[in-house]
């Protein structure tokens, strides 16, 4: 596609998202890699789920922190030392998973590793803006970077799953894999120095305005207001945190309704159909220019998302069901999408890094919470009630998005790219 073409023939362009690409697929490995390998030492799924959530959460809290020192100090300067720590910290868990130490012992290095792992997909975006100057080709570098993502989530749990359960392999054989895409694509993407964004020094407190100015609207030359003071970034961050609630439900009840139909491994092609509907959408989504303004777009992809998983319960069968993925899904990235445009636009340049993890960090916590309520709803009341939270997830999505709708209103009337040429 043209617009696709145009972006990645700016120098540095495809390097530095190939390696972002390579970096990225741990986010959708590492999870079901913990758990597989876990329950195969320990022969506990609750000590497999403990593990993978201490990772899940311990990265949606160091992403955030991480990314607000990168702004700060530059990408290679911070993510360097930090990818070390969490290689290290891989490690040492494979080398505890090898010699089935004491669970807490593993648990503590999962944390550590997930605190340290960063945001590879936030790092990619901040470099586009670096890179490209119009509203419209920055839409199309973040539809690029979503489908990217999918790519990771479609290849990256088979690939897995096959790794820790292949007879002639070591149990910790995905583990192994997401430490070394996760240092190796690292390192290729932080020695990309030309295309690395700026650091932006944070000013000394005082009696005096910011260094960047005062009064100027969020973008370019702002203000430092803290990227969590933002409205609109909080409104996008609620409904990415109910998004990914009805990601993380809808995970459990995939699996759920293969293995009450007799087909419990078809529960990943299932999933697939998930993603390969949204990376579809991110593509086409991405191609074009949009003349709706960004709260009306971000309002249409969560109506979209919640018409979709509202018909699920309904569905007989495992095909129905990855029909109507494949066709729901087509809403995530382009809704992902806008959600990242809604934050490079709101909050200033030397906080972009940090405004684009926090989404990250938003769904990554609510797919813990789906996961964990789904589990419970299934258990009393089967994959039905599992699919009735998936839909209940995306209507509270929907809501949030009309009640933030406010604050999404008047950062867009501040950008040009509610209308892009």
């Amino acid at each position: 596609m043209p617009s696709y073409r145009r972006i990645l023939r700016q120098p540095g362009a495809l390097r530095f998202s190939s390696a972002a690409l390579i970096a990225r697929f741990p986010m959708s490995m590492l999870g079901i890699s913990l758990i597989l390998t876990v329950e195969a030492v320990y022969g506990s799924y609750s000590a497999a789920g403990a593990v993978s959530a201490a990772f899940v959460v311990a990265s949606a809290i160091g992403s955030p922190l991480l990314a607000r020192q990168v702004d700060a100090r530059g990408q290679a300067a911070v993510m360097r030392p930090a990818l070390a720590v969490s290689a290290s910290a891989l490690a040492a868990l494979i080398g505890c998973l090898s010699a089935r130490a004491p669970l807490p012992a593993v648990l503590a290095l999962a944390a550590v590793a997930g605190a340290f792992t960063g945001s590879m997909g936030s790092l990619a975006r901040s470099r586009w803006t670096v890179v490209l100057s119009t509203p419209q080709d920055l839409h199309t570098a973040f539809s690029l970077e979503a489908a990217l993502d999918e790519v990771a989530f479609v290849i990256g749990p088979p690939l897995a799953t096959a790794l820790s359960t292949a007879p002639a392999l070591p149990t910790a054989s995905g583990v192994i894999a997401c430490a070394l895409l996760q240092t190796g694509g690292g390192a290729w993407l932080l020695s990309q120095r030309a295309t690395e964004p700026p650091a932006h020094p944070r000013p000394r407190r005082g009696r005096g305005k910011d260094r960047e100015g005062d009064g100027a609207p969020s973008g370019a030359g702002a203000p430092r207001t803290p990227v969590l003071r933002h409205g609109a970034v909080l409104a996008v961050i609620t409904v990415f945190m109910l998004t990914g609630g009805l990601f993380g439900a809808n995970d459990v009840a995939a699996v759920a309704v293969a293995k009450e139909l007799g087909h419990p491994s078809a529960a990943g092609v299932v999933l697939a159909a998930w993603s390969v509907g949204s990376l579809s959408a991110a593509l086409a989504f991405g191609a074009r220019a949009w003349g709706w303004p960004l709260w009306k777009q971000l309002l249409a992809g969560v109506t979209g998302l919640a018409v979709g998983c509202s018909a699920l319960p309904l569905m007989p069968g495992l095909v129905s069901i990855a029909v109507v993925m494949a066709l729901t899904g087509m809403a995530i990235a382009p809704t992902v999408t806008i959600g990242n445009n809604i934050v490079q636009v709101t909050v200033a340049p030397s906080q972009l890094t940090e405004g684009l993890a926090w989404i990250g960090t938003a769904l990554n916590m609510g797919v813990s919470l789906g996961s964990l309520v789904a589990g419970q709803a299934i258990d009393r009341t089967g994959s039905h009630g599992g699919y009735l939270l998936v839909a209940g997830f995306a209507w509270m999505g929907v809501l949030a998005t009309i009640v933030g709708l406010p604050t999404l209103r008047s950062a867009k009337a501040r950008t040009d790219l509610e209308n892009p040429a």
